[in-house]
């Protein structure tokens, strides 16, 4: 499923990479720990944490992920989002709860593991 069409149905508000909309997102991953994300992501995966610091975007970086959803009303600082635009990370935000969050993703793309 392309990300314009995730970010219109779970109502995520972007906060970088409106350049990368188009692209097809192949799976979902919620973790908040970045070594486990690191390990388990897969290429394309939608990213769902609470983190808003720049490693976030290192991560997303190095293992290819379609962009982030940071819930729980969390902002990301000014660092944060300047090194996302310079990384060409989508960045996204949601109100709600990584749970709910995830639930609604998987609802729409399912597991593609």
């Amino acid at each position: 499923m392309k990300l314009r069409k995730i970010i219109e149905k779970l109502q995520l508000k972007v906060l970088t990479g409106q350049e990368n909309l188009e692209a097809e997102v192949t799976g979902g991953y919620t973790s908040d720990l970045l070594s486990d994300v690191i390990a388990n992501s897969k290429n394309g995966n939608l990213w769902i944490t609470l983190q808003t610091h720049q490693n976030i975007i290192a991560v997303a970086k190095l293992k290819d992920l379609s962009g982030i959803i940071i819930v729980n009303k969390r902002e990301p600082d000014g660092d944060t989002l300047q090194k996302a635009k310079e990384e060409n990370v989508l960045l996204l935000g949601s109100e709600e709860k990584a749970f709910d969050v995830s639930g609604k993703l998987y609802g729409l793309i399912g597991s593609k593991d």
